[in-house]
């Protein structure tokens, strides 16, 4: 796959689509690429997260995290791990292949580096955040609401 192809696969996915180019540029040059056949594992639940992954080409499944969930079916663009990008801490699923797949593996050091080298990026990022936050608040005032009601 060309640079130009990632880097619009890059784009596409949540958080990355608010950097510059040229931010996008560096993570998929320094991001370790990993190709998985059908039914190989990606991560298993409870192993220590050393980063986030962009699925570039296939599909990974991700297990339910609770007891009863529906597996979740992850495709192109798609970001797993997304905390493990910044934070360390351990897997709360585990991920496999469900097709012939490639991902891109996303260090916490390397988004440091990105974070650091394009200021711009950082404030993208915090500004996703806070509103993907400030989403999930209202969610639960008006869901605590629902409940005092009942």
């Amino acid at each position: 796959m060309a640079l130009d192809d990632d880097i619009a696969i890059l784009a596409a996915a949540p958080l990355f689509g608010s950097m510059n180019r040229d931010a996008q540029r560096l993570l998929c040059f320094a991001g370790d690429r990993r190709s998985l056949s059908p039914g190989e594992t990606l991560f298993a639940r409870d192993e220590p997260a050393d980063g986030g992954f962009v699925v570039l080409s296939g599909r990974i499944e991700l297990a339910p995290r609770v007891s009863g969930g529906e597996p979740v079916s992850a495709g192109r663009s798609a970001l797993i791990g997304r905390n493990a990008l910044i934070l360390g801490g351990r897997r709360p699923t585990s991920a496999r292949a469900t097709e012939p797949s490639e991902v891109m593996r996303i260090t916490p050091a390397l988004m440091r580096r990105v974070l650091v080298e394009f200021p711009e990026a950082a404030a993208a990022i915090r500004e996703t955040l806070a509103a993907e936050l400030a989403e999930l608040n209202l969610g639960l005032a008006a869901a605590g609401r629902r409940f005092a009601a009942d």
